[in-house]
């Protein structure tokens, strides 16, 4: 277990609207794996949430103050934010990610992220399952999403991109898996890291001042009188 009495606690959002996929036995695997290391995976199904999509109002990019829609976003956001590390999961449909997860992606970054990144420096990581083609075009739609967050992408080797077509297949592809496995260990060990420097020096390690893209640093222009 990591250092301290604490829990590891990981927190997945499962995009696939299949109860019993291929993302679904990835993330199984992914549980047992954390387990071992003392860290506990909950995962969200987004199928099971009563999520919206974005509504006619149109006005997310002048607004300030959180969504208003009435379903379950904003929930699930909270628990992304008390969780040490997210993982998202999604499915290939259609050349790209199952349509749920751009859903949620647009819904919790524009409802609710864009005006308070409460995700800064969680540790995340992305699997993507899927049969055969834009495994990698549709990791880079979940980086680029974490990226936006400013967490920190545990990186370990090749996306953690698994091939599989029936049920459960994708277990099978034993590169796809093994980039799974080194994903899920360096998620651990990234968030160790940042609590044992969190318990020595009772700060942050990558303390950010910037709450949102909203708040903007004056440019410091070389050779400028200060």
């Amino acid at each position: 277990m990591a250092s301290g009495t604490q829990q590891i606690r990981i927190l997945a959002i499962n995009g696939s609207e299949r109860p019993d996929g291929n993302n679904a036995a990835v993330l199984r695997y992914a549980e047992k794996e954390l387990a071992g290391r003392g860290a506990c995976l909950d995962v969200v199904c987004l199928r099971d949430l009563r999520m919206s999509p974005c509504g006619p109002c149109g006005d997310c990019n002048f607004r300030t103050t959180p969504c208003t829609v009435d379903d379950d976003v904003a929930a699930v956001v909270d628990r992304m934010a008390e969780a040490d590390g997210i993982i998202y999961a999604t499915s290939v449909h259609g050349f790209g990610s199952a349509p749920l997860m751009p859903a949620f992606i647009e819904r919790s970054g524009t409802g609710y992220l864009r005006f308070d990144r409460r995700l800064t420096n969680k540790v995340a990581g992305a699997v993507v399952t899927g049969r055969r083609y834009s495994h990698v075009e549709t990791y880079a739609h979940l980086l680029h999403n974490i990226l936006l967050n400013r967490m920190i992408v545990a990186g370990h080797g090749f996306p953690s991109v698994v091939h599989g077509d029936v049920a459960g297949s994708a277990l099978e592809d034993e590169e796809g898996m093994e980039m799974v496995t080194r994903m899920l260990h360096r998620m651990v060990d990234l968030i160790q890291v940042l609590r044992e420097h969190r318990e020595l020096t009772g700060r942050d390690a990558l303390a950010v001042d910037i709450p949102s893209e909203r708040h903007r640093v004056p440019r410091r222009v070389q050779g400028a009188s200060r």
